[in-house]
C-alpha cells in the first residue's frame, strides 16, 4: 500500500520562487510527503530572481496529486491562455484533496475554472481581479473555503504551508515543523500590508509595477472571457 502524500507545485518561467519554495520547504516535512515540481518538461526553469529550478516531474508523468498548488509571479500572465497548462490544472484539480494557490497564482486557478464561487486570498495588488473569474476576494493571510486553500502575497505562502501541514498531518506535527524551521518572524519594519505601509509607499510600489501589471491585466481580461 502506498501511503505517499503527493504534493505538486506548478513551476513555470518567471515564477516568484519564494511563492513555491516557502511552502515547499514546510510541506516537504509532512510525513510521507513527496513533493513534485511540475512543468511541461524537466528542463531547468528560470525564476523571477535569475536562477533556475529543475522540475522533477513532467505533466505527462505526474501522479494523481493529493495537493495541487499554483504559486504566483509575473509569469502567470503568459499561462492564462496556455491550453496545456490549464488542461493539466483542471485534470489534477478535479481529483486532488486540496486545490491551492499562493499570491497571484489564484488567478491561474481562476482561469482554469477552479475557484468559481470560492473565497480566495491573493497578493493585494492582484486581489481585485479575482471576481473576473467568479472568485470572492478576501484580504487575509490564509483563506480556506472547503478544499480550496490560498495564501496571500509571497511570504504568506509560508503561513499557508503550515496551515496545510496541519490539515495533512495534524496541528502537533505542524508545530514541530515550525519549531524545526525556527519560523518566528520579527520583521524589522511593520509595513508588510497596504494598511500598515500607508498611502505614499503603496503608491510608490504601484507606480514601480504599473507597466508590468498593465501587461498582465490585458491577459487577465482575455482569459476572463472564457
Amino acid at each position: 500500500m502506498n501511503d505517499s502524500v503527493h504534493i505538486g507545485f506548478l513551476l513555470f518561467p518567471n515564477v516568484t520562487q519564494l511563492d513555491l519554495t516557502g511552502p515547499a520547504q514546510v510541506l516537504s516535512r509532512v510525513p510521507q510527503a513527496r513533493v513534485h515540481l511540475l512543468w511541461k518538461t524537466v528542463e531547468p526553469v528560470a525564476t523571477d530572481v535569475g536562477f533556475s529550478i529543475n522540475p522533477t516531474t513532467a505533466f505527462a508523468d505526474c501522479p494523481r496529486l493529493d495537493v495541487l498548488c499554483v504559486p504566483g509571479g509575473f509569469g502567470v500572465g503568459a499561462l492564462l491562455d496556455d491550453a496545456e497548462v490549464l488542461a493539466f490544472l483542471r485534470r489534477q484539480g478535479a481529483e486532488a484533496r486540496y486545490v491551492t494557490s499562493v499570491c497571484n497564482g489564484a488567478l491561474l486557478l481562476g482561469a482554469a475554472g477552479l475557484i468559481d464561487g470560492y473565497r480566495s486570498a491573493c497578493h493585494w495588488m492582484w486581489r481585485q481581479y479575482l471576481p473576473r473569474f467568479g472568485a470572492i476576494p478576501v484580504a487575509e493571510r490564509v483563506v480556506r473555503d472547503r478544499n480550496r486553500l490560498s495564501g496571500g502575497g509571497v511570504t504568506a505562502g509560508i503561513d499557508f504551508g503550515f496551515t496545510l501541514a496541519a490539515e495533512l498531518a495534524g496541528a502537533d506535527k505542524a508545530k514541530a515543523i515550525q519549531l524545526g524551521l525556527e519560523y518566528d518572524p520579527q520583521p524589522p519594519f511593520d509595513c508588510g500590508s497596504p494598511e500598515k505601509a500607508g498611502a505614499s509607499l503603496v503608491a510608490q510600489l504601484r507606480a514601480l509595477q504599473a507597466e508590468r501589471i498593465r501587461n498582465v491585466e490585458a491577459q487577465i481580461d482575455q482569459a476572463a472571457l472564457y
